[in-house]
C-alpha cells in the first residue's frame, strides 16, 4: 500500500509452491513451469481457484421452483425506527430434492429472511448466536457506524465459548502465535446491530464476517438479502411486487450424504483456520444455486421483470447471458449497481458478476412466446455450471411498468481534481509466516495495524492492481470506477459500486469520498478464501 509520493513499495513476495492446483489459475501455472508473472498472467483465467465435485447425484436443471426468501416482520416499532430479531442457528433443509442438509442458518432459512426498510428510517437487528462457533455480522453496503460494521474481531460468543479459543488470528494457521486484537468488542450470545440506513435505496446483503472463517460460514449458510427502499423509486414506475425477484446466485458442493463439502483445515471451524492446498485461491462449487435452490425455473409472465442479483459465492465468477429456446438473446437492462440506481439505463447481453457485486436489471419476456424457456446462462461456465436457472413463460399478461430514460439525480460528481491524495494498491500472492497467504500491498491482514488513516470528508483516488482476479470491497462508502488498465471504464462499471472485480493482471482506478461515519473499517478481497488468508486491510476514518 503507498500513498502517492509516499514511498511505501506493494511488492509481494515471490511465490514457492510448486503445485499447479496449489494456488490455482495462472499462480499455479507460474508455480509449475516458470513463466513469468506477465506470461502467466496474460493468459486471463477465467476462473480463479478450484472445484469441488458432488458425490451425490444431482438433479437435471430446471425441475425445482424458485424460491423467494420470506420477508422478515419487525418485533416492534417506536421512535421512529424498528426492531428485529433475528437467530442464528443450526438447521437442515431439502436443497437437493429428496437430500436433507446441515446448514447454518439465520432464522432456519438459507438465504436468510431478507429485511425491507425505508431510506432514512433507523433499524436495530438483535443477532442471538446459537452456533457452536463465534459469528460477527456485516451489513454488506450499508453506511453503517463502526460500533455495528461488523469488524471481523467484534465477535459475538455462543454459550460456553472459552476466553482461550476467542481471538484466532491468521498466524495460527501457520504456526504462528495467534493474533490479539486491543480494541476488539466481544459480546456472549446476542448483539444489537443499529443501521441508520441513511443511504441510497438499493440491494445490500447481509453476512458473516468472523475473522479468518468467514469463508466456511457463508458456505454453510450465513447470508441473506437487504432491501432499502425510498419514495423516489417507488414512483418511478419500475416493475414491481411478484415482478421484482432477488435472486441470490451461489455455488456449492455435496458429500454423499447430502452435506455441504469444503475443504476446510479444522472442520469444526473452532481453532484452525484454511482449506487444503489445491483449494488456496478459491473454492467453487459444482452446483449453481439461486435463493438456495439447484437451477430453478420461475414461472413468469410475458411482461417486464425486475432481477435484483447478488453473487454469493465463495470464489466464482459469472458471465450471465438470457437465451431464449430458439436461441436469441434478451437484453440485460441495467438500471443499478452495488449502491443504487444508474443516472441512465445501460442495455448488456453479456454481464460478469464477481462474487459479492450486486446488478438491478429489467428483463422483457413480452416477446417470449408462451410455453418456452429463457435460460439464465453463465458463461464462465461449464457443464453444468453454464446453466443458472430458467425463467417459463406461463401466460400473457398486461404491464403497465416502465424504464425511465432518468432513474436517479442523486449520484456524487467526484472530480480528479477533488481528490487530496492518490493512494496505489497491489492485491498479490506472497508468503506470510512461512506459508501461503493473500496479501495487500505485501502485507498479511493485522487488526492492530494501521493501514490506511484518512478524514471524514476527504476524496481520494485509489489505484488498484491485481495479479489473479480479486473483487475488491470498500466498507462504508461507495465508490466510482474511473479507468480500467489506463483506458475507460467498462459498461457495467457505471453507477455507484462498494465492490469491483480487478481481472488477472488489471489495474483499475476508482474515486471515492470519506464521508459517513469515523472509526474503523475496513477494505479486503471478497474472495471469500482470499479474505481469510490475510487479504484485509485496516481503514480508519478520523
Amino acid at each position: 500500500m503507498r500513498e502517492h509520493d509516499e514511498g511505501r513499495s506493494g511488492r509481494a513476495h515471490g511465490l514457492t509452491r510448486r503445485r499447479m492446483l496449489g494456488i490455482g489459475g495462472a499462480l499455479g501455472l507460474m508455480a509449475a513451469t516458470g513463466l513469468s508473472a506477465s506470461a502467466a498472467l496474460a493468459r486471463r483465467p477465467s476462473i480463479t481457484g478450484a472445484e469441488l465435485r458432488s458425490a451425490v447425484p444431482l438433479p437435471p436443471p430446471f425441475q425445482v421452483p424458485l424460491p423467494v426468501p420470506a420477508v422478515l416482520k419487525p418485533v416492534g416499532t417506536s421512535g421512529g425506527g424498528d426492531r428485529y430479531e433475528i437467530t442464528q442457528r443450526e438447521a437442515s433443509a431439502e436443497i437437493l430434492p429428496g437430500v436433507r442438509t446441515p446448514l447454518w442458518t439465520y432464522e432456519g432459512t438459507f438465504p436468510g429472511p431478507t429485511i425491507e426498510s425505508r431510506r432514512g428510517r433507523p433499524i436495530t437487528v438483535t443477532h442471538r448466536n446459537e452456533l457452536p462457533v463465534p459469528t460477527v455480522v456485516h451489513l454488506h453496503g450499508g453506511r453503517t457506524p463502526a460500533t455495528s460494521d461488523g469488524y471481523p474481531t467484534d465477535l459475538v460468543l455462543p454459550e460456553g465459548w472459552h476466553d482461550a479459543a476467542m481471538h484466532t488470528g491468521h498466524g495460527s494457521a501457520h504456526g504462528m502465535p495467534a493474533m490479539r486484537d486491543p480494541r476488539a468488542v466481544v459480546t456472549k450470545l446476542t448483539r444489537d446491530y443499529t443501521f441508520p440506513l441513511d443511504q441510497r435505496p438499493t440491494l445490500l446483503w447481509y453476512h458473516d464476517h468472523r475473522m479468518d472463517f468467514t469463508a466456511p460460514a457463508i458456505w454453510r449458510g450465513l447470508a441473506g438479502l437487504h432491501i432499502v427502499r425510498d419514495d423516489a423509486e417507488d414512483d418511478l414506475g419500475l416493475p414491481a411486487g411478484p415482478r421484482e425477484l432477488p435472486l441470490m446466485i451461489a455455488d456449492r458442493a455435496f458429500t454423499a450424504d447430502g452435506s455441504l463439502a469444503y475443504p476446510a483445515l479444522d472442520p469444526t471451524l473452532r481453532v484452525r483456520p484454511g482449506v487444503h492446498e489445491p483449494y488456496l485461491a478459491g473454492v467453487l462449487g459444482d452446483v449453481i444455486l439461486v435463493n438456495g435452490a439447484p437451477w430453478p425455473v420461475h414461472e413468469a409472465d410475458a411482461a417486464r421483470y425486475r432481477l435484483r442479483v447478488l453473487n454469493a459465492s465463495n470464489a466464482r465468477h459469472y458471465e450471465l447471458e438470457a437465451v431464449t429456446d430458439d436461441g436469441r438473446r434478451l437484453d440485460l437492462v441495467q438500471i443499478g449497481a452495488d449502491q443504487g440506481l444508474l443516472a441512465a439505463p445501460v442495455t448488456h447481453r453479456l454481464l460478469p458478476i464477481a462474487p459479492a457485486e450486486r446488478y438491478d436489471l429489467i428483463i422483457d419476456f413480452k416477446g417470449v412466446p408462451v410455453g418456452s424457456r429463457v435460460r439464465l446462462l453463465n458463461r464462465l461456465g461449464s457443464g453444468r455450471t453454464r446453466e443458472v436457472m430458467a425463467f417459463r413463460i406461463a401466460r400473457k399478461a398486461s404491464d403497465d411498468s416502465r424504464i425511465p430514460r432518468t432513474l436517479s439525480t442523486d449520484l456524487p460528481t467526484w472530480r480528479r481534481s477533488d481528490a487530496v491524495r492518490v493512494r496505489d494498491f497491489s492485491f498479490r500472492a506472497g508468503q506470510m509466516h512461512g506459508g501461503h497467504g493473500w496479501l495487500i500491498g505485501g502485507q498479511p491482514f493485522d487488526p492492530a495495524r494501521a493501514d490506511v488513516t484518512t478524514h471524514l470528508g476527504d476524496v481520494e483516488i485509489w489505484r488498484l492492481v491485481a495479479d489473479v482476479h480479486h473483487p475488491i470491497h470498500l466498507h462504508l462508502v461507495g465508490f466510482r470506477v474511473l479507468s480500467r488498465s489506463g483506458g475507460p471504464p467498462l459498461p457495467y462499471d457505471a453507477g455507484l459500486k462498494d465492490t469491483v472485480s480487478l481481472r488477472p493482471a488489471e489495474s483499475v482506478e476508482i474515486i471515492t469520498r470519506f464521508d459517513g461515519y469515523r472509526g474503523r473499517y475496513l477494505f479486503h478481497c471478497h474472495n471469500a478464501e482470499h479474505e481469510d488468508m490475510a487479504m484485509m486491510a485496516n481503514l480508519e476514518i478520523v
